[in-house]
């Protein structure tokens, strides 16, 4: 740390051993991520109590800390959005939009893949992309089934339209809500600033789509009259609760919409919405609380306390200055770096930990840009989010998709997801390149 011994930070003497001691747990966390040896969880939550435990002893992190350190806005965010999605689900409404968008198209295959890439994107911004991918890929071997072709263009497609479509809001992409609750973004910020390019860039990624798969998913009149014959009434399984749900979800996005103007964090509206409809449910909500992603939850809690820690030791501020020392504190510069930067990390490392690790980084160079940080973030949102379609490894929903598919007999292999995955992260990042010209530069 700037070839000294010794530095103080925040009131207390920081020394090499300190930091050295930091960085080999986070880094070690960090590898054992990334081998997949052990579930990210496990590793997260055994890391960040190893961090406090050494940091006690060492005398520069302690449990009080640490638990400053767990960002609740965005822990409250997602706990919420589970439980509401979670309790929606059950109605079959998802089911019923997904046989409905087939008989529109027909059962054409190619329209039928067009429309679900729609509605992936459009669930992904509304509610999260792992939420999204769980409800569609069922449908998905529902329709191929009867169609009686192979479903893996339309997983892959849903995976990336799952991770261009969740970039677009606050509570898309867990890395958006990473990035939204440490800026003090809103929701509306988010679409005014995100959207309008994922737009672009759904538009530009439909014809490569028809591309390379539209000659891959013929089939034949009598398959199609077999997925017309479908009755999407009968997904319907609650009409009663499926009417609460839309009313609270209405709720929830309205108050997305209005949360900054209101001065309330979107974990409160999140968790309002699912307090309300758990009581207009009016069951045993342990059901529907043991649904909750718990081992996600954690994983973050977990990440959040390893990231702490080395952000408590002073290493994260000297990441910063040495970046800003590579871009010869360029504003240009700095932005492309982290657009790009966070869009290729993301795609071989898992982007939630990347970002995790990238924010604090980032509110290390507030003061230095006239421009302000707002360009920085949303660079980092583009990059990490867009990033995720680089590899299978890149977002959590690539993963569940792979492993959906896995269950069902079809085996989404590495290698071949990269080959179009990385395809599709470098025209999307590119468009996203050019837009912070024309908006920000």
């Amino acid at each position: 740390m700037h070839g000294v011994e010794q530095e103080v930070v925040q009131g207390f003497h920081i020394t090499s051993g300190m930091m050295t001691a930091a960085l080999l747990i986070f880094l070690g966390s960090y590898g054992a991520i990334i081998s997949e040896k052990v579930h990210r969880t496990i590793v997260a939550i055994f890391g960040g109590a190893l961090m406090i435990i050494i940091g006690e002893v060492m005398g520069f992190y302690g449990q009080h800390v640490a638990v400053g350190a767990i960002d609740f806005n965005t822990v409250g965010l997602l706990v919420g959005m589970m439980i509401i999605v979670g309790i929606t689900k059950d109605t079959g409404i998802f089911q019923y939009v997904a046989v409905r968008a087939a008989k529109i198209a027909k059962g054409d295959p190619w329209k039928i893949l067009l429309m679900f890439a729609i509605i992936t994107a459009v669930f992904s911004a509304l509610l999260d992309n792992v939420t999204t991918v769980l409800l569609m890929v069922p449908m998905t071997f529902v329709i191929c089934d009867n169609l009686k072709i192979n479903p893996m263009p339309f997983l892959l497609v849903e995976i990336f339209m799952s991770n261009v479509g969740g970039t677009a809001t606050l509570i898309g992409d867990p890395p958006n809500i990473l990035i939204g609750s440490a800026a003090g973004l809103t929701f509306m910020e988010f679409v005014q600033n995100l959207a309008p390019v994922v737009v672009v860039m759904i538009i530009v990624l439909i014809p490569l789509f028809k591309f390379w798969y539209g000659k891959k998913i013929k089939t034949s009149e009598e398959n199609k009259a077999r997925v017309m014959q479908l009755d999407e009434k009968e997904s319907i399984k609650n009409p009663t609760l499926l009417k609460k749900s839309l009313f609270t979800l209405t709720l929830v996005i309205l108050g997305f919409f209005f949360h900054g103007a209101l001065g309330m964090e979107a974990a409160t509206i999140a968790l309002f919405g699912a307090g309300l409809l758990l009581f207009l449910d009016g069951k045993n909500p342990e059901r529907v609380l043991e649904e909750v992603e718990w081992v996600t939850i954690f994983f973050f809690i977990g990440l959040f306390v390893l990231v702490g820690g080395l952000e408590h030791v002073g290493a994260i501020n000297w990441a910063a200055e040495k970046m800003l020392e590579l871009t010869q504190g360029d504003f240009q510069i700095t932005s492309i770096l982290i657009l790009w930067g966070a869009a290729f990390f993301s795609a071989f490392v898992d982007n939630i930990p990347f970002v995790a690790t990238m924010i604090p980084l980032v509110e290390q160079m507030n003061g230095v840009f006239a421009e302000g940080l707002n360009p920085i973030w949303w660079s980092l949102a583009l990059g990490a989010c867009l990033g995720g379609n680089g590899t299978l490894v890149g977002a959590s929903a690539n993963l569940v998709v792979a492993g959906m598919a896995e269950k069902s007999g079809y085996k989404i292999k590495f290698v071949d997801f990269m080959k179009v995955g990385l395809v599709v992260m470098v025209i999307t990042v590119a468009i996203a390149q050019i837009y912070m010209w024309i908006k920000f530069y």
